[in-house]
């Protein structure tokens, strides 16, 4: 089984189609360590994950924080249970938002979203510099410093 950088999971190669199919196998799966696993009572299988197992496909603000819902309908807002996190690439600088779901397992934030999100971004000191980032439930997320956008 893979779950493709899209969210599309795989089975044999093959699109599972079923929404249903994919939201029951995204509640027994589990990250050990960088290893991806299905786990049910009697077994634990590997599956490939190429980036992450989901991807937040919007977000709402709710109150003082940034609701995310990920392709198999799980909600959370971001803060300190559920940081976001930005790597770049260390050629092109792109960068790659994510946002934690639950238990070490996270959420590619899709690129319409984030967009949206840094239309909505502030500049705050992080680490003793100026940064561009996301504030939510009273926690800033750095993106990118400050400098950088000029």
């Amino acid at each position: 089984m893979r779950i493709a950088r899209d969210g599309t999971w795989f089975y044999l190669g093959t699109p599972i189609g079923r929404v249903e199919l994919v939201k029951l196998f995204s509640t027994i799966l589990r990250k050990d360590g960088d290893k991806y696993f299905l786990v049910t009572p009697v077994e634990k299988v590997g599956i490939t994950v190429d980036d992450a197992p989901f991807v937040a496909v919007d977000f709402n603000p709710v109150g003082d924080g940034l609701e995310f819902e990920t392709n198999v309908g799980d909600r959370m807002v971001a803060g300190p249970d559920h940081p976001i996190r930005v790597e770049r690439d260390p050629q092109t600088g792109e960068p790659s938002p994510y946002v934690l779901v639950r238990a070490n397992l996270e959420a590619l934030i899709d690129r319409k979203s984030f967009y949206r999100l840094v239309e909505i971004g502030e500049h705050a000191e992080h680490d003793g510099a100026q940064w561009f980032g996301l504030r939510s439930r009273d926690v800033f997320f750095p993106i990118i410093p400050s400098g950088e956008l000029e």
